[in-house]
């Protein structure tokens, strides 16, 4: 049975941007395990069950696992012949603390970015859910939310600063190869990527460097990526 991924789209089903999600897409190509992309803008989340707030959401027959998190961990309990995410418990604890930093440092710069162009490539009933939803959270219009990218690509370049130090010594953040840390921060990263049209790095940015390895990923999976701009 084929695995069913519940991926966030825009107006056009085929942008995927969701940072989250692109977390999900990296794990289940990092095992090669098929599965199939289930276009779901904003307001469809709700229909896929009563306790579904977000997504990404997996079905892989009788299991349905929500968060990107969790779904890299079911997927390698429940694949442990094909790569591992994780490998260790002690990757998993890294893991949480990368995740962790990710969403407290990285993702307020991004959604500063890019808010109101992400409102833009939404379907109508889309753009009013995600303005009534997140202008309250702002206390501010997305318009007024939304600095830009050059405002904000400083600060970008300031965040990730650890990321930056680590790679002056390694391929990727799992290491020698891959693991869904580096899938954590790749996913804020193709958000920007999807709905600006690139990040502004410096070429010879570790982190510039790093990022087009992991586009080059699984015969180039994030490089095809469809990007609104």
């Amino acid at each position: 049975m084929t695995i069913k991924l519940r991926d966030l789209c825009g107006r056009d089903t085929s942008l995927r941007f969701s940072p989250h999600c692109w977390k999900a897409r990296m794990a289940l190509k990092h095992k090669g395990l098929e599965f199939e992309s289930i276009a779901t803008p904003f307001t469809a989340i709700g229909k896929i069950g009563a306790d579904v707030k977000t997504i990404p959401v997996m079905e892989d027959g009788e299991h349905t696992v929500k968060d990107s998190f969790d779904i890299a961990t079911y997927l390698d309990d429940a694949y442990p012949d094909r790569p591992p995410l994780f490998g260790h418990d002690s990757v998993v604890a890294a893991a949480r603390l990368i995740e962790g930093w990710s969403i407290s440092a990285i993702h307020p710069i991004v959604g500063k970015m890019i808010i109101k162009d992400i409102h833009d490539v939404l379907d109508e009933p889309d753009q009013a859910y995600f303005r009534q939803s997140r202008e309250p959270r702002l206390g501010k219009s997305i318009e007024d939310a939304q600095s830009g990218v050059e405002a904000e690509t400083e600060a970008l370049t300031n965040a990730l600063f650890p990321v930056r130090r680590m790679l002056q010594h390694h391929d990727f953040i799992g290491g020698a190869k891959p693991l869904f840390a580096d899938y954590i921060v790749l996913g804020p990263l193709m958000w920007l990527m999807t709905i600006h049209g690139s990040v502004p790095l410096a070429g010879d940015d570790p982190v510039s460097l790093w990022f087009q390895r992991c586009l080059d990923l699984h015969d180039g999976y994030a490089a095809g990526a469809r990007r609104a701009a």
